[in-house]
């Protein structure tokens, strides 16, 4: 069942769909631990343990994961959720209306330019398109600065650097009105 849509003017289409711990674990487990996939913290996991985390996300009253295709493959992951209740519980000032979100592109011996500029794009459109969210919230790893120049391409601002149990992140946060104005000539 697809959850969201967007064509972007260069590369097609893009869906997300709801993962299903199960039947996709797998599938994300050559993702998670693929070495380029560092920073989603597992590595060393076994397919059963890829499922169990996304089973928990899925029974999760504030946190949920979707399967992102393009062209008809799948393609990436990303995960959203409330910031106030999941991950930045006491280490920001929540707002009404944020969003929490991860994204992860699938490994590919053949990259293509623009593809995960195009992910974010879409992952943002589709948290968007919620009237309810007023605000994306991130917290990348302070070292991934590959994600770091990506966010700050489709609108989000760096709030500063928050210490998580696992991470020291970088809190940064994107408005509707910044990533509609960052992409508007997309």
């Amino acid at each position: 069942m697809t959850v969201h849509r967007r064509d972007d003017p260069r590369l097609g289409e893009f869906r997300l769909r709801p993962l299903d711990p199960d039947a996709d674990a797998a599938l994300l487990h050559g993702w998670v631990t693929h070495p380029k996939a560092v920073f989603w913290m597992m590595q060393d996991a076994d397919v059963a343990r890829v499922a169990e985390e996304y089973r928990r996300i899925a029974a999760h009253p504030h946190h949920d994961a979707y399967l992102g295709s393009w062209r008809g493959r799948p393609a990436f992951l990303a995960e959203r959720y409330d910031p106030a209740r999941v991950e930045l519980v006491g280490l920001y000032d929540p707002a009404e209306g944020d969003v929490g979100m991860h994204f992860l592109c699938a490994p590919t011996d053949t990259p293509v330019r623009g593809f995960t500029l195009a992910v974010l794009t879409t992952v943002l459109d589709w948290l968007f398109a919620d009237p309810a969210t007023r605000r994306v919230v991130v917290e990348p790893d302070v070292r991934n600065t590959a994600v770091h120049a990506l966010n700050a391409a489709v609108g989000f601002t760096v709030v500063g650097p928050v210490t998580k149990p696992e991470k020291t992140a970088l809190l940064s946060v994107c408005t509707r009105e910044q990533f509609l104005a960052a992409t508007a000539e997309r």
